[in-house]
């Protein structure tokens, strides 16, 4: 009997969790679909298509430059000996730790007409006016697309390196045999094998583009993100930034849809024969060093020059960066960072426990509905949260008033709507990572304490936390990053006079007075690096 009714009461907090998370979404979903909106006819008829081409020619450059970096470069570091190969198997992926705004900004400050390059060029060359000289323009949608692919393509290499290694060198020995050359070869037989994962790596590609605001934003390239900031801010439509909102649903959910059916027949098997360390390829001679020099310049304009230029920048202007506002946002950012990571990750463990001690597959529906908001945008995020929060203060407010007391925005006007937003959108990371530590535990561990009188709760918090640190310290170093790098949500959910590291950068890009807000830019990357480092460990520690 007790049992049962321990069962009851994880089953009702796991649903509870599950419903209250999902239901930003729902409310979006419900006011996409309500009236038309004229604000939204206006922008139907007038610019709302050019949005949406926009969208996805970024969605697709992004893909597109991605596969030509991170391709080579994880085929180069998983099967190729040359020289570096070790270092650059770890520096390769530093740029995830870049911000993709960050990275434009100071790619846009190096190369506007002001910048030092375009005035070096016309000192050497003596050129007077624009005239006199062509030049590209980087605040421009192919701008964008190098910006975001330059930070996004780690996922890709990240994950198709790892799925080179897993595959058996066996197949592509096999290969050699066979008189297959190692181009031949990684099209032939890598590729092919690995392509689940090459998908599943762009699919979480797409959705960070698309996710985008501060880049697109400051190079001035309409996109559906841009659209949502701008109808919600511009016309204070809530009703149609929701309808735009919809539609970049739409695009995810066709997109997801039709990755699936086109894999629906196709099906690897393989045994794997392990990590092997020993390069299948050693590269000679110019092959070499053609090899170690993509991989140096890949790093170099990634990573090197835009921290290098921040540094400068810090150094240069520390007196006015390094101030009494900068340690007030970087609190403010650490308090709000840690209180969502604390959150999720106990919320967390009440939903994945109740998946463990619950024996029928129905459990696994409320960390399902949980982990949706991972895949909705910053944007679009901040209206969910907005639609149902503000329902809630009207009816509040409608309840206290006979009673003279008002309290007014308590919701969505406070820390807890960026709290809730963040928890919302990141409960996702959360939960696979402490999803994945829990099946490490032996359920015989389970049985065990069950058989000595203990209750579940008490197997939880004796046997499994104690078990699951490294998977709760990596759950919360990650959200912690993605809280601290969070900005459309931040932006449209901010209380008044509120700011974290991430909108006090935007605020001083978006008066081109980068320099004094170095220290906080910078302060983003090198947390960023925090996660970067344990995932190496890992890997090292695997290999």
């Amino acid at each position: 009997m007790s049992f049962k009714f321990s069962l009851s009461r994880w089953q009702s907090f796991a649903w509870v969790i599950g419903i209250v998370l999902v239901t930003p979404l729902c409310f979006l979903l419900f006011e996409s679909l309500q009236g038309d909106s004229e604000v939204f006819s206006h922008l139907w008829e007038t610019v709302l298509w050019d949005y949406i081409r926009n969208t996805l020619v970024l969605i697709f450059g992004v893909a597109v430059v991605s596969c030509a970096i991170a391709l080579p470069l994880g085929w180069l570091t998983a099967y190729c000996d040359f020289p570096g190969r070790k270092q650059f198997e770890w520096a390769l992926m530093l740029p995830l730790a870049m911000p993709t705004y960050i990275i434009a900004y100071v790619y846009t400050d190096l190369f506007d007409y002001a910048g030092p390059v375009q005035i070096a060029l016309r000192d050497w060359f003596n050129w007077q006016s624009p005239d006199d000289y062509w030049f590209f323009d980087i605040r421009t949608l192919p701008g964008a697309i190098m910006m975001i692919a330059l930070v996004l393509y780690p996922y890709l290499y990240l994950i198709f390196k790892t799925a080179l290694r897993e595959q058996s060198f066996k197949l592509v020995q096999a290969s050699q045999l066979m008189g297959l050359s190692p181009r031949q070869s990684f099209f032939k037989v890598s590729l092919p094998l690995a392509r689940g994962a090459i998908v599943a790596a762009l699919a979480l590609i797409s959705m960070e583009t698309m996710a985008d605001f501060a880049t697109v934003n400051y190079f001035a390239v309409s996109t559906l993100t841009t659209a949502v900031y701008d109808t919600w801010l511009g016309y204070y439509s809530l009703t149609a930034a929701a309808k735009i909102s919809g539609i970049m649903l739409l695009i995810l959910f066709i997109a997801l849809m039709m990755e699936r059916f086109s894999r629906r027949d196709q099906a690897v098997f393989e045994r794997q024969s392990g990590v092997n360390s020993d390069a299948l390829y050693s590269l000679k001679g110019k092959h070499a060093w053609c090899a170690t020099t993509f991989c140096c310049v890949v790093l170099f304009f990634a990573f090197l020059l835009p921290v290098a230029v921040l540094v400068g920048y810090a150094i240069s202007y520390a007196e006015q960066a390094w101030s009494d506002q900068f340690f007030l946002y970087a609190w403010q950012s650490f308090k709000v960072a840690a209180i969502v990571s604390i959150i999720t990750i106990i919320l967390s463990l009440l939903v994945v426990f109740y998946q463990r001690i619950a024996k029928q597959q129905y459990p696994l529906i409320p960390g399902r509905l949980a982990s949706t908001g991972y895949a909705l945008p910053g944007t679009v995020l901040a209206i969910a949260v907005l639609l149902p929060l503000t329902l809630l203060d009207d009816k509040l407010n409608a309840w206290l008033e006979p009673l003279g007391f008002v309290p007014g925005l308590l919701l969505s006007g406070t820390l807890f709507a960026i709290i809730f937003a963040y928890v919302v959108r990141f409960y996702a990371i959360a939960h696979g990572a402490i999803e994945s530590s829990f099946m490490r535990i032996s359920p015989s561990l389970d049985m065990a304490s069950q058989s000595m009188g203990q209750s579940q709760g008490k197997t939880l918090r004796k046997v499994h936390i104690p078990l699951l640190r490294r998977g709760i310290l990596t759950a919360g170093l990650l959200v912690f990053i993605e809280c601290m790098k969070e900005l459309p949500a931040a932006l449209l959910l901010r209380p008044f006079n509120f700011e974290t590291l991430a909108t006090h950068v935007f605020q001083y890009v978006s008066d081109e007075q980068l320099e004094l807000a170095s220290i906080s830019a910078l302060s983003i990357v090198v947390v960023g690096l925090i996660p970067l480092y344990f995932v190496n460990r890992s890997m090292e520690q695997r290999s």
